[in-house]
Parts: C-alpha cells; structure tokens; sequence
C-alpha cells in the first residue's frame, strides 16, 4: 500500500497562489493515477484534480479549470497541485490519493485505495 503525506496548504490572499505536494512512501506510485480532493467545512469531499498514470492525460473539475495545474514527479515519487488565482471559495481541506484506473477518476467511478491525511488551505479576501 501507498502512504501519502500532503505538504505546501497555508492562508493566502484571494488571487494570491499555492503549491501542494503529495509525497508517496511504500509501493511506488508510477502506475497508478493519482488526484486531488478537497473537503470545505459543513460540505462533502470534492473531486478537483486528476492525472494518468505517464503524466500525459490529466483532468480538473470546471471550478479550477485555467487556474489549477496538476503534475506529477515520478522519480521523487510526488505530485503537486500548482494554484493560482485563488478564490475564497477554494478554502477547504486538500487531499491527494491514488488508484489504478484513470478512466474511472475521470467517470467518478474509482476505488482510492490511499488517501493522504490533508492539508489547509485558506483563501482570505
């Protein structure tokens, strides 16, 4: 199994940027499609980032489409979400998690089989 540990959240001013990683330990992540949720307060876990296993296809929720940028390292064994032009409402809890089939992230349909503990990040305005 994966262990993943978030890093990077913090409070910025709206239209300020951040830049999270997901680091991975135990079983390399190379195969397998990793992607970012986000959890706001009294709100359920949303789906807002998503790229396949090579690094070639990736995939966003529409509400960070042109602001968010996600990538992945694969010899430092990380991802990153890259953030600019951040909204109050992109407030929230941020976690990272992996599965085997990216076609599934895409379809809403895929078993996570690791998730990270989270990380905040809190847009002022």
């Amino acid at each position: 199994q994966v262990q993943l540990v978030e890093s990077g959240g913090g409070l910025v001013q709206a239209g300020g940027s951040l830049r999270l990683s997901c680091a991975a330990s135990g079983r390399t992540f190379r195969r397998y499609a990793l992607a970012w949720f986000r959890q706001a307060p009294g709100k359920e876990r949303e789906f807002v980032a998503a790229i396949n296993w090579g690094g070639a296809s990736t995939y966003y929720v529409d509400s960070v489409k042109g602001r968010f940028s996600i990538s992945r390292d694969d010899a430092k064994n990380t991802m990153y979400l890259q953030m600019n032009s951040l909204k109050p409402e992109d407030t929230a809890v941020y976690y990272c998690a992996v599965a085997m089939d990216f076609g599934k992230v895409v379809a809403g349909t895929a078993n996570y089989d690791s998730w990270g503990q989270g990380t905040q990040v809190t847009v002022s305005s």
